[in-house]
Protein backbone atom coordinates (compact mmCIF):
# COMPACT_ATOMS: atom_id res chain seq x y z
CA UNK A 1 0.00 0.00 0.00
CA UNK A 2 1.45 3.26 -0.58
CA UNK A 3 1.41 6.45 1.57
CA UNK A 4 -0.99 8.21 -0.51
CA UNK A 5 -3.56 4.74 0.06
CA UNK A 6 -2.93 4.87 3.64
CA UNK A 7 -3.73 8.59 4.02
CA UNK A 8 -7.17 7.81 2.09
CA UNK A 9 -7.92 5.21 4.54
CA UNK A 10 -7.38 6.87 7.55
CA UNK A 11 -9.63 9.35 5.99
CA UNK A 12 -12.05 6.77 5.27
CA UNK A 13 -12.47 5.28 8.61
CA UNK A 14 -13.39 8.72 9.69
CA UNK A 15 -16.46 9.21 7.19
CA UNK A 16 -16.93 6.34 4.92
CA UNK A 17 -19.70 8.12 3.52
CA UNK A 18 -17.86 11.18 2.40
CA UNK A 19 -18.45 12.61 -1.16
CA UNK A 20 -15.46 11.51 -3.72
CA UNK A 21 -14.97 15.52 -4.38
CA UNK A 22 -14.58 16.17 -0.76
CA UNK A 23 -12.30 13.56 -0.50
CA UNK A 24 -10.20 14.49 -3.37
CA UNK A 25 -9.91 18.16 -1.70
CA UNK A 26 -9.10 17.78 1.68
CA UNK A 27 -5.94 15.32 -0.39
CA UNK A 28 -5.33 18.20 -2.59
CA UNK A 29 -5.79 15.94 -5.51
CA UNK A 30 -7.84 15.39 -8.49
CA UNK A 31 -11.00 13.35 -8.04
CA UNK A 32 -9.77 11.39 -11.58
CA UNK A 33 -6.68 10.60 -9.22
CA UNK A 34 -8.72 9.72 -6.01
CA UNK A 35 -10.57 7.77 -8.24
CA UNK A 36 -7.63 5.43 -9.19
CA UNK A 37 -6.24 5.31 -6.10
CA UNK A 38 -9.86 3.88 -4.35
CA UNK A 39 -9.67 1.59 -7.63
CA UNK A 40 -6.30 0.16 -6.70
CA UNK A 41 -7.39 -0.02 -2.92
CA UNK A 42 -10.53 -2.14 -3.93
CA UNK A 43 -9.00 -4.38 -5.73
CA UNK A 44 -6.37 -4.79 -2.30
CA UNK A 45 -9.44 -5.73 -0.77
CA UNK A 46 -9.27 -2.62 1.10
CA UNK A 47 -12.55 -1.23 0.34
CA UNK A 48 -15.81 -3.52 -0.17
CA UNK A 49 -17.93 -1.55 -2.23
CA UNK A 50 -20.15 1.39 -2.20
CA UNK A 51 -20.61 4.32 0.37
CA UNK A 52 -16.82 3.00 0.88
CA UNK A 53 -17.51 -0.10 3.31
CA UNK A 54 -14.16 -0.95 4.66
CA UNK A 55 -12.64 -4.30 5.28
CA UNK A 56 -12.55 -4.90 9.57
CA UNK A 57 -10.39 -7.65 10.49
CA UNK A 58 -7.87 -7.80 12.78
CA UNK A 59 -6.70 -5.09 14.56
CA UNK A 60 -4.76 -3.67 17.45
CA UNK A 61 -5.88 -0.80 20.02
CA UNK A 62 -3.16 1.11 21.87
CA UNK A 63 -4.47 3.13 24.61
CA UNK A 64 -2.31 5.87 25.93
CA UNK A 65 -0.60 9.16 26.05
CA UNK A 66 0.16 11.64 22.84
CA UNK A 67 1.94 15.08 23.26
CA UNK A 68 3.61 17.24 21.47
CA UNK A 69 7.85 17.11 21.37
CA UNK A 70 9.37 19.79 21.55
CA UNK A 71 13.13 19.04 21.22
CA UNK A 72 16.09 21.15 21.69
CA UNK A 73 19.67 19.86 20.92
CA UNK A 74 23.34 21.80 21.47
CA UNK A 75 25.77 21.87 18.96
CA UNK A 76 27.99 20.83 21.49
CA UNK A 77 28.62 19.78 25.29
CA UNK A 78 24.72 21.17 26.78
CA UNK A 79 25.72 23.83 29.42
CA UNK A 80 23.12 24.35 31.70
CA UNK A 81 22.28 27.81 33.05
CA UNK A 82 23.52 29.49 29.89
CA UNK A 83 21.81 29.57 26.26
CA UNK A 84 23.19 27.18 24.11
CA UNK A 85 23.69 27.49 20.55
CA UNK A 86 21.47 24.61 18.56
CA UNK A 87 18.45 23.48 16.84
CA UNK A 88 15.07 23.13 18.17
CA UNK A 89 12.24 20.58 16.69
CA UNK A 90 8.44 20.02 17.31
CA UNK A 91 7.29 16.54 16.20
CA UNK A 92 4.14 14.71 17.44
CA UNK A 93 5.18 12.30 20.14
CA UNK A 94 3.53 10.86 23.43
CA UNK A 95 4.67 6.91 24.13
CA UNK A 96 0.80 5.28 23.12
CA UNK A 97 0.44 7.44 20.19
CA UNK A 98 3.88 6.71 18.84
CA UNK A 99 3.90 3.06 19.27
CA UNK A 100 0.39 3.42 17.51
CA UNK A 101 1.93 4.91 14.61
CA UNK A 102 5.08 2.89 14.36
CA UNK A 103 2.26 -0.41 14.33
CA UNK A 104 0.85 1.19 11.74
CA UNK A 105 3.69 2.00 9.59
CA UNK A 106 4.44 -1.80 10.11
CA UNK A 107 1.32 -2.63 8.41
CA UNK A 108 -1.28 -3.44 11.65
CA UNK A 109 -4.70 -2.05 11.24
CA UNK A 110 -4.32 0.17 14.46
CA UNK A 111 -6.65 1.96 16.79
CA UNK A 112 -5.32 4.85 19.02
CA UNK A 113 -7.35 6.12 22.09
CA UNK A 114 -5.78 8.87 23.67
CA UNK A 115 -7.30 12.26 24.88
CA UNK A 116 -6.34 15.31 23.06
CA UNK A 117 -7.16 19.34 23.48
CA UNK A 118 -9.06 21.23 20.92
CA UNK A 119 -6.27 23.18 19.72
CA UNK A 120 -3.46 23.26 17.10
CA UNK A 121 -1.69 20.49 18.81
CA UNK A 122 -4.47 18.69 19.46
CA UNK A 123 -5.50 18.79 15.60
CA UNK A 124 -1.49 18.57 14.57
CA UNK A 125 -1.44 15.17 16.15
CA UNK A 126 -4.59 13.90 15.13
CA UNK A 127 -3.46 14.55 11.38
CA UNK A 128 -0.02 13.26 11.55
CA UNK A 129 -1.45 10.19 13.60
CA UNK A 130 -3.62 9.68 10.54
CA UNK A 131 -1.38 10.12 7.78
CA UNK A 132 0.36 7.51 9.14
CA UNK A 133 -2.39 5.35 8.84
CA UNK A 134 -3.60 4.85 12.73
CA UNK A 135 -7.18 5.22 13.05
CA UNK A 136 -7.96 7.99 15.79
CA UNK A 137 -11.97 8.11 15.52
CA UNK A 138 -11.91 7.14 19.28
CA UNK A 139 -9.49 9.21 20.32
CA UNK A 140 -11.10 12.33 22.72
CA UNK A 141 -10.78 15.72 21.56
CA UNK A 142 -12.03 17.71 24.76
CA UNK A 143 -12.89 22.09 24.22
CA UNK A 144 -11.21 23.57 26.99
CA UNK A 145 -8.45 21.35 27.80
CA UNK A 146 -4.61 22.04 26.65
CA UNK A 147 -2.85 19.03 24.95
CA UNK A 148 -0.21 17.25 26.43
CA UNK A 149 3.60 18.44 25.78
CA UNK A 150 6.74 17.26 26.45
CA UNK A 151 10.14 19.54 26.13
CA UNK A 152 13.43 17.74 26.29
CA UNK A 153 17.04 19.00 26.79
CA UNK A 154 19.84 16.85 24.37
CA UNK A 155 23.76 16.65 24.20
CA UNK A 156 25.31 17.00 21.05
CA UNK A 157 25.71 13.49 21.35
CA UNK A 158 21.69 13.28 21.32
CA UNK A 159 21.67 12.36 24.98
CA UNK A 160 19.04 13.65 26.84
CA UNK A 161 20.16 15.98 29.86
CA UNK A 162 16.80 16.81 30.98
CA UNK A 163 13.18 17.09 29.97
CA UNK A 164 9.34 18.75 31.35
CA UNK A 165 5.89 17.13 31.24
CA UNK A 166 2.95 18.27 30.90
CA UNK A 167 0.19 15.57 30.53
CA UNK A 168 -2.83 16.49 32.73
CA UNK A 169 -5.14 15.98 30.03
CA UNK A 170 -4.61 12.11 29.95
CA UNK A 171 -6.32 12.03 33.10
CA UNK A 172 -9.48 13.15 31.66
CA UNK A 173 -9.14 9.39 29.59
CA UNK A 174 -11.61 8.11 32.72
CA UNK A 175 -13.20 5.05 32.97
CA UNK A 176 -16.26 6.68 32.72
CA UNK A 177 -15.20 7.71 29.38
CA UNK A 178 -13.78 4.30 27.91
CA UNK A 179 -17.05 2.38 29.67
CA UNK A 180 -18.84 3.22 26.14
CA UNK A 181 -15.83 1.69 24.30
CA UNK A 182 -16.35 -1.46 26.17
CA UNK A 183 -17.47 -3.72 23.11
CA UNK A 184 -14.46 -2.19 20.75
CA UNK A 185 -11.80 -2.92 23.12
CA UNK A 186 -13.25 -6.53 23.63
CA UNK A 187 -13.09 -7.11 20.07
CA UNK A 188 -9.04 -6.42 19.56
CA UNK A 189 -6.79 -8.83 18.97
CA UNK A 190 -4.24 -6.79 21.48
CA UNK A 191 -4.38 -4.02 24.25
CA UNK A 192 -1.22 -1.90 24.31
CA UNK A 193 -1.34 0.12 27.03
CA UNK A 194 1.00 2.55 28.66
CA UNK A 195 1.64 3.94 32.52
CA UNK A 196 0.75 7.45 31.63
CA UNK A 197 -2.93 6.34 31.95
CA UNK A 198 -4.29 7.49 35.36
CA UNK A 199 -3.97 4.62 38.52
CA UNK A 200 -7.93 4.35 38.31
CA UNK A 201 -8.04 4.26 34.72
CA UNK A 202 -5.56 1.23 34.34
CA UNK A 203 -7.25 -0.77 37.20
CA UNK A 204 -10.66 -0.46 34.94
CA UNK A 205 -8.71 -1.53 31.79
CA UNK A 206 -7.25 -4.61 33.64
CA UNK A 207 -10.37 -5.80 35.41
CA UNK A 208 -12.79 -5.20 32.61
CA UNK A 209 -10.11 -6.21 29.89
CA UNK A 210 -7.29 -8.52 31.68
CA UNK A 211 -8.31 -11.85 30.12
CA UNK A 212 -7.42 -10.24 26.73
CA UNK A 213 -4.01 -10.08 25.25
CA UNK A 214 -2.48 -7.17 27.19
CA UNK A 215 0.77 -5.59 26.12
CA UNK A 216 2.69 -2.94 28.84
CA UNK A 217 4.94 0.25 28.23
CA UNK A 218 5.85 0.69 32.02
CA UNK A 219 7.28 4.56 30.64
CA UNK A 220 9.07 5.15 33.96
CA UNK A 221 10.45 4.49 37.72
CA UNK A 222 7.75 6.76 38.62
CA UNK A 223 5.01 5.07 36.88
CA UNK A 224 5.58 1.73 37.13
CA UNK A 225 3.95 1.29 40.09
CA UNK A 226 0.53 1.37 39.25
CA UNK A 227 0.56 -2.12 37.81
CA UNK A 228 2.16 -3.89 40.18
CA UNK A 229 -1.13 -5.67 41.38
CA UNK A 230 -1.97 -6.35 37.95
CA UNK A 231 1.39 -8.22 36.86
CA UNK A 232 -0.67 -11.48 36.79
CA UNK A 233 -2.59 -9.82 34.04
CA UNK A 234 0.15 -8.81 31.52
CA UNK A 235 0.83 -10.75 28.67
CA UNK A 236 4.11 -9.26 27.31
CA UNK A 237 5.89 -6.39 29.71
CA UNK A 238 9.04 -4.47 28.24
CA UNK A 239 10.86 -2.51 31.60
CA UNK A 240 13.98 -1.56 31.51
CA UNK A 241 16.75 -2.15 33.95
CA UNK A 242 15.42 0.85 36.35
CA UNK A 243 12.08 -0.06 36.14
CA UNK A 244 12.30 -3.66 36.41
CA UNK A 245 14.26 -3.39 39.97
CA UNK A 246 11.83 -1.04 41.14
CA UNK A 247 8.91 -4.03 40.81
CA UNK A 248 11.01 -7.00 41.98
CA UNK A 249 12.97 -5.24 44.81
CA UNK A 250 16.72 -6.34 43.36
CA UNK A 251 19.56 -5.06 41.63
CA UNK A 252 20.02 -6.72 37.54
CA UNK A 253 23.55 -6.28 36.91
CA UNK A 254 25.17 -8.71 35.45
CA UNK A 255 24.47 -11.74 33.12
CA UNK A 256 23.49 -13.80 36.26
CA UNK A 257 20.73 -11.97 37.47
CA UNK A 258 18.90 -11.70 34.49
CA UNK A 259 17.16 -14.71 34.66
CA UNK A 260 16.54 -14.39 38.08
CA UNK A 261 14.35 -11.36 37.80
CA UNK A 262 12.37 -13.40 34.78
CA UNK A 263 11.77 -15.71 37.45
CA UNK A 264 10.24 -13.22 39.84
CA UNK A 265 8.25 -11.18 36.75
CA UNK A 266 7.02 -14.92 35.52
CA UNK A 267 5.77 -15.64 39.89
CA UNK A 268 4.29 -12.55 39.56
CA UNK A 269 2.24 -14.01 36.68
CA UNK A 270 3.79 -11.43 33.91
CA UNK A 271 3.67 -14.59 30.69
CA UNK A 272 6.63 -12.81 28.78
CA UNK A 273 9.18 -10.33 29.61
CA UNK A 274 11.61 -8.31 27.33
CA UNK A 275 13.95 -6.90 29.64
CA UNK A 276 15.59 -3.72 28.06
CA UNK A 277 19.46 -3.58 28.98
CA UNK A 278 20.66 -0.31 27.43
CA UNK A 279 23.92 -1.08 25.74
CA UNK A 280 23.87 -4.56 26.98
CA UNK A 281 20.86 -5.54 24.81
CA UNK A 282 17.84 -7.21 25.67
CA UNK A 283 17.05 -10.44 27.71
CA UNK A 284 13.55 -11.97 27.05
CA UNK A 285 11.82 -14.83 28.41
CA UNK A 286 8.08 -16.59 28.25
CA UNK A 287 8.76 -19.21 30.97
CA UNK A 288 10.50 -21.52 28.87
CA UNK A 289 12.11 -19.77 26.34
CA UNK A 290 15.28 -17.64 27.96
CA UNK A 291 17.71 -15.79 25.70
CA UNK A 292 19.87 -12.58 24.93
CA UNK A 293 20.48 -10.44 21.58
CA UNK A 294 22.95 -7.29 21.49
CA UNK A 295 21.60 -3.85 20.26
CA UNK A 296 22.06 -3.61 16.82
CA UNK A 297 25.64 -1.40 15.81
CA UNK A 298 23.46 0.90 13.94
CA UNK A 299 24.51 5.08 14.25
CA UNK A 300 22.84 6.60 16.85
CA UNK A 301 20.74 10.44 16.34
CA UNK A 302 18.39 10.59 18.94
CA UNK A 303 17.46 7.94 21.74
CA UNK A 304 13.88 9.24 22.10
CA UNK A 305 11.34 6.86 20.69
CA UNK A 306 13.34 3.91 20.54
CA UNK A 307 11.54 2.12 23.11
CA UNK A 308 8.28 2.99 21.51
CA UNK A 309 9.26 1.27 18.02
CA UNK A 310 10.53 -2.03 19.95
CA UNK A 311 7.23 -2.18 21.65
CA UNK A 312 5.53 -2.00 18.13
CA UNK A 313 8.21 -4.08 17.11
CA UNK A 314 7.15 -7.10 19.96
CA UNK A 315 3.35 -6.06 18.86
CA UNK A 316 3.65 -7.05 15.06
CA UNK A 317 5.82 -9.95 16.04
CA UNK A 318 3.03 -11.55 18.44
CA UNK A 319 0.37 -10.94 15.49
CA UNK A 320 2.82 -12.01 12.80
CA UNK A 321 3.35 -15.42 14.90
CA UNK A 322 6.94 -14.87 15.68
CA UNK A 323 8.42 -16.70 18.48
CA UNK A 324 10.33 -14.63 21.19
CA UNK A 325 13.82 -14.60 19.53
CA UNK A 326 12.45 -13.45 16.32
CA UNK A 327 9.99 -11.33 18.28
CA UNK A 328 13.21 -9.34 19.69
CA UNK A 329 15.43 -9.18 16.57
CA UNK A 330 12.81 -7.50 15.02
CA UNK A 331 11.92 -4.81 17.29
CA UNK A 332 16.01 -4.55 17.87
CA UNK A 333 15.38 -3.45 13.89
CA UNK A 334 12.73 -1.14 14.62
CA UNK A 335 14.45 0.74 17.42
CA UNK A 336 17.59 1.31 15.53
CA UNK A 337 16.05 2.72 12.45
CA UNK A 338 14.61 4.86 14.80
CA UNK A 339 17.62 6.28 17.09
CA UNK A 340 19.20 6.72 13.87
CA UNK A 341 16.74 9.04 12.64
CA UNK A 342 16.05 13.42 14.66
CA UNK A 343 12.58 12.29 14.74
CA UNK A 344 10.36 10.64 17.46
CA UNK A 345 9.32 8.20 15.09
CA UNK A 346 11.29 7.16 11.83
CA UNK A 347 8.53 7.82 8.66
CA UNK A 348 10.11 4.90 6.67
CA UNK A 349 9.49 2.53 8.86
CA UNK A 350 8.36 -0.30 7.36
CA UNK A 351 8.73 -4.62 7.27
CA UNK A 352 10.69 -3.84 4.63
CA UNK A 353 12.73 -1.03 5.62
CA UNK A 354 13.08 -3.54 9.53
CA UNK A 355 14.58 -6.70 6.79
CA UNK A 356 17.19 -4.47 5.31
CA UNK A 357 18.97 -3.49 8.24
CA UNK A 358 18.76 -6.76 10.07
CA UNK A 359 20.37 -8.05 7.20
CA UNK A 360 23.22 -5.05 7.21
CA UNK A 361 23.39 -5.33 11.30
CA UNK A 362 23.25 -9.03 11.85
CA UNK A 363 22.48 -9.92 15.82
Amino acid sequence: MTDREQEILALLRQDPMIPQQELATQLGISRSALASHVSSLTRQGFVMGRGYVLREGPYAVVVGGANMDICGQSQGALRMGDSNPGSVRTSAGGVGRNIAENLARLGTDTRLVTAVGNDQHGHQLLEVSQQAGVDVRQTLVLDGKTTSCYLSLHDGLGEMSCAINAMGIIDELTPARLSPLGGFLAAANVLVLDTNLATGTLDWLFDRHGEQVLFVDTVSVAKVEKIRPWLGRIHTLKPNRSEAEQLCGFAIAGPDTWPRAAHWFHSAGVQRLFLSLGEQGIFYSDGETQGHLPILGCPVSNVTGGGDAFMAGLVHGWLAGSDMAQSTRFALGCAALTVGCHETVFSGLSKAAVERVLEEYPC
